[in-house]
């Protein structure tokens, strides 16, 4: 089974999702982990995709996803914006007057 799961995220890339904040008494990591996994189509499969969520300075989490199941991911009434994750790398190590 981890062979399939391993085929199907090959064509996977990682993106941050923003969505709705959670409503009152929903854990922010179930709220989350509930909107991809109506998106998916089941709990092993999100958690599976799901990278990391966030809960302080956004609403929303990042996943490893497949064309297909970011198009899903887009369609669920909680997501706000969906953009591709993206590495930054440091132009320069030397900062003059900073200590």
């Amino acid at each position: 089974m981890e062979a399939a799961a391993d085929t199907a995220m090959a064509g996977a890339d990682t993106y941050l999702v923003y969505v709705n904040p959670a409503p009152p008494g929903v854990a922010c990591q179930a709220h989350q982990l509930g909107i991809l996994v109506a998106a998916l189509g089941g709990e092993e499969k999100a958690k599976a995709a799901m990278v990391y969520n966030y809960k302080n300075v956004m609403s929303g989490f990042s996943a490893r996803l497949t064309p297909s199941e970011l198009e899903a991911v887009k369609n669920q009434p909680q997501v706000n914006r969906v953009l591709p994750s993206a590495k930054l790398q440091l132009m320069s190590s030397n900062f003059e007057g900073v200590s």
